[in-house]
């Protein structure tokens, strides 16, 4: 096979895992963010209040999970590699969570100027709601919290084994599991 073949093939095969991990770290989120809307609904249902906001769980899914892409090309938690992985996992966690802040004002301040309000009366109003805020903030935290972890344990033992390990029967797996004894 020639140099340039092997290339292209390495580029192709480079740009699939990308595309996968992409659409997996969306479907996640997007599964996330859009329970969390359907709860929202059902909440303010209960006191007349419309709330029909699936278009920004779908966009927040689809910036974060290419916001979390880049972190991870970039090396966000590279330097706690060699951290036990509750460190790094709970890091990632507090920077991602971080971010949907982040996106949560740009959208609160867009949705504003939807409404006609100006910037400044957007995070005026959003500065009224911290304890929202807050509460949205620690739900995405402890969401982060296995999404991460999943993540991590991918890193150290390897996506394949780790996707074996779920969606195998454990039967098949027996030469490749580790003997733990129950004390």
């Amino acid at each position: 096979m020639s140099e340039s073949a092997a290339e292209k093939i390495g580029w192709k095969r480079k740009v699939g895992h990308e595309l996968t991990e992409y659409w997996l770290n969306f479907a996640y989120l997007f599964t996330f963010f859009g329970v969390f809307t359907v709860y929202r609904r059902l909440v303010l249902a209960e006191y007349k209040i419309s709330y029909l906001h699936y278009g920004y769980a779908f966009f927040k899914a689809l910036v974060l999970a290419k916001i979390i892409m880049i972190g991870d090309f970039f090396g966000i938690a590279r330097r706690l590699q060699d951290k036990p992985l509750i460190v790094t996992t709970l890091y990632k966690a507090v920077v991602f969570a971080v971010w949907v802040v982040l996106f949560d004002a740009i959208e609160h301040v867009a949705d504003g100027r939807l409404q006609g309000q100006s910037p400044a009366g957007s995070i005026y109003q959003l500065g009224r709601n911290l304890d929202k805020l807050l509460a949205g903030v620690l739900v995405v935290f402890f969401a982060f919290i296995p999404f991460f972890a999943f993540k991590e344990l991918g890193r150290v033992l390897g996506v394949r084994r780790i996707a074996r390990l779920f969606f195998i029967k454990r039967a098949a797996l027996e030469s490749e599991l580790p003997i733990c004894k129950t004390e």
